[in-house]
């Protein structure tokens, strides 16, 4: 595969940028902040993504989707960080789509179509700690009758308090830490002996801490097999990795940008502070891993979408990646921008928050460079 865009995709980059800039820049982002938005993001925003056609991307043409891949996605999710768009597209449209995709018909029937017309979002609970740990899920489903009885608890759900279903991975057989023994389930916000609790994140997003005591759940509530769900959560969260780490790339080159502006605008003894070497030596650096991040992310897009068997293994070092060139960038535009880049009024501290949530979400670096090692047999 050739590392750029073909000329389908480089259209869709065009129609993304531009509507999102428009419609979503980081202004729209303060305005939900400061108004303190329930649900962190505006509906009608996402009604103008299914409108634009964003929602449905990765859907089968089959069930009334756009059937294109993870570089598409990409795409839009570049253009989500790049203005802090808030928005469930990731794990509504992304992660949570593919999920679906191993689910009944009926199940199916019953969820992609408010996606694509941007009624739904879809809220993922899998993690139970401080830190991304898929495999140590406590959280049981035991059979109760022709169906399952939910316990347990979830916690930062993004979007979970708005979220119209959760996808719940909850274990059905053996103990926490194997990778056997899991299920996921659809479940509807309005289930009985489930309760919520919305907390605000670093970057304003709205997550929840969920607690489910004896929530009752038909068989038809199971997304793929009993038993054997991790196969479905791999692909689920590997979609949400490659997807995190494009909207990553989106956060690093913001900043980025809005740094080098900065560098050709402020002046001290006389000169335009970018033309200091030492600045354009950092300000070289931080171009360079920006770009090394974009190729392995538009590398793992490629192989997910090919069902390469190297996919797992470059999505690990892509979501590791860009987690580093993103923090780089948002560290470099604070200290670069000296005393204004500390206060809350000028945008790049913005892209700092954003950057501290999307590296924690789906796995952060360490967790990652971990994954790669084990897989190269470290």
């Amino acid at each position: 595969m050739a590392m750029i865009l073909n000329e389908d995709q480089a259209m869709l980059q065009d129609s993304a940028r531009e509507f999102i800039k428009n419609a979503a820049p980081p202004a729209h982002f303060r305005e939900f902040r400061d108004k303190g938005c329930k649900d962190g993001f505006s509906h009608g925003l996402w009604k103008q993504f299914a409108k634009m056609g964003f929602t449905g991307l990765l859907i089968p043409e089959e069930d009334g989707g756009l059937g294109l891949g993870h570089i598409e996605a990409g795409i839009v999710l570049e253009q989500i960080g790049r203005n802090l768009a808030p928005s469930p597209f990731l794990t509504t449209s992304v992660a949570a789509v593919e999920a679906l995709k191993s689910a009944s018909k009926d199940m199916r029937g019953r969820w992609f179509p408010g996606i694509i017309a941007g009624d739904s979002v879809i809220g993922l609970a899998i993690d139970e700690g401080g830190k991304h740990r898929p495999a140590h899920i406590a959280c049981t489903a035991e059979r109760s009758g022709n169906g399952f009885k939910l316990s347990g608890q979830k916690q930062f759900v993004v979007q979970g308090a708005s979220a119209d279903m959760l996808i719940i991975a909850a274990r059905t057989s053996g103990n926490a830490g194997d990778i056997g023994g899991l299920t996921l389930f659809a479940v509807e916000k309005d289930a009985a002996g489930m309760t919520m609790d919305a907390v605000r994140l670093v970057d304003s997003a709205v997550a929840a801490h969920i607690k489910f005591d004896g929530v009752e759940l038909t068989a038809d509530a199971v997304i793929g097999e009993v038993d054997n769900g991790w196969s479905v959560l791999t692909k689920m969260l590997d979609a949400g990795r490659v997807g995190a780490a494009a909207e990553m790339v989106g956060v690093g080159s913001g900043a980025m940008d809005m740094t080098f502006d900065y560098l050709k605008q402020r002046k001290q003894f006389g000169k335009v502070i970018g033309e200091f070497q030492a600045l354009q030596h950092r300000a070289a650096h931080l171009y360079g891993e920006m770009e090394m991040a974009r190729s392995i992310v538009l590398k793992a897009q490629n192989l997910l979408d090919e069902g390469d068997e190297r996919a797992a293994l470059y999505t690990a070092a892509a979501k590791a990646k860009a987690g580093l060139a993103c923090n780089l960038a948002v560290r470099e535009g604070v200290q670069m921008h000296g005393g204004i880049g500390m206060t809350d009024e000028y945008d790049i501290g913005l892209y700092m928050k954003r950057d501290r949530s999307l590296n924690e979400f789906f796995g952060d670096a360490y967790f990652h460079a971990n994954r790669v090692a084990t897989m190269n047999g470290y």
